[in-house]
């Protein structure tokens, strides 16, 4: 059994996947815009993601924008029958490397087909409406808008599932009325806890939760537990988050990104920690202690 596989599966609508995936955003330049340092390293992550087991890849077009994409074509196509490749539309770049909301049923709908597009399909897995009420955190507001542009491509054929990114348990019900949610991808991670009641909520009804920063994200997560829980288990800091990820909830999928296959290696080898209640104890504390 390879180091993915022991991290268990949960579904994604009609699919069932590895709980231990990868998320691509890293593959793209600085900023997560332009193109990676070294394209033939960007390559082999990808290749080697997929040949370790990893069935779940996490992209979106507005990742470079169109880079990430691109990669995992020219990496991986034609995919493997068992790959679940899951984007996210509702946002474009700027020529400046910033973020803007692209919310209207003329800008999901091109997103979607830029998607199609650059991955290579006629079909897209799993697309995540990316909410951007507030870029940062989820914040209320209707969603029933988007969500239906998106339930119709679907009903059309272009996409097989829906799931939602930055949402709160208001919207994923309003836009589970529309069509099934499938999962919510949102900023969760060790520290940062504030949709615990979510995530329960969600494993409830066979939903899953995607954490996106599952390692901190651009600031590495940083606690002196984490870091003597990890030194006594002869495991990394990361791997240990990881770990503490796959025990939290069973209806957790982890997307840890990376550009390096080291790192990679690394992240996928969370799978073999079993993490003891004491050590649970210990981790959970940490996020107590920050909320």
């Amino acid at each position: 059994m390879s180091n993915v596989m022991k991290s268990g599966t949960f579904s994604l609508g009609d699919r069932k996947v590895t709980r231990l995936g990868y998320g691509a955003m890293q593959l793209a330049g600085p900023g997560v815009f332009g193109p990676p340092k070294d394209r033939t390293a960007a390559l082999a992550v990808l290749r080697e993601a997929v040949a370790s087991g990893v069935d779940h890849i996490d992209t979106s077009d507005f990742y470079g924008p169109h880079i990430t994409n691109q990669l995992i074509r020219e990496a991986l196509h034609p995919y493997a029958q068992n790959l679940v490749i899951v984007t996210k539309v509702g946002a474009t770049r700027g020529a400046d490397a910033s973020w803007h909301a692209a919310q209207s049923p003329a800008e999901l709908t091109r997103a979607v087909h830029d998607n199609l597009r650059n991955l290579g399909l006629d079909v897209l897995d799993v697309v995540n409406l990316r909410i951007m009420g507030n870029v940062h955190e989820p914040s209320e507001g209707s969603i029933e808008e988007q969500f239906t542009t998106l339930a119709e491509l679907q009903r059309q054929g272009l996409i097989r599932h829906l799931g939602l990114s930055n949402a709160t348990s208001a919207q994923v019900a309003q836009a589970h009325r529309i069509a099934p949610v499938v999962c919510v991808q949102n900023h969760y991670n060790l520290v940062h806890r504030h949709d615990d009641a979510l995530i329960d909520e969600l494993g409830q009804k066979g939903i899953a939760y995607v954490p996106f920063f599952p390692l901190g994200g651009f600031t590495p997560l940083q606690s002196e537990t984490l870091s003597a829980v990890a030194q006594r288990l002869g495991a990394t800091p990361m791997q240990v988050a990881l770990a503490w990820l796959l025990a939290r909830a069973p209806n957790m999928l982890l997307i840890p990104g990376t550009s390096s296959t080291k790192h990679l290696k690394e992240n996928l080898a969370a799978a073999d920690l079993v993490l003891a209640d004491d050590v649970l104890g210990e981790l959970e504390a940490i996020g107590q202690k920050r909320g």
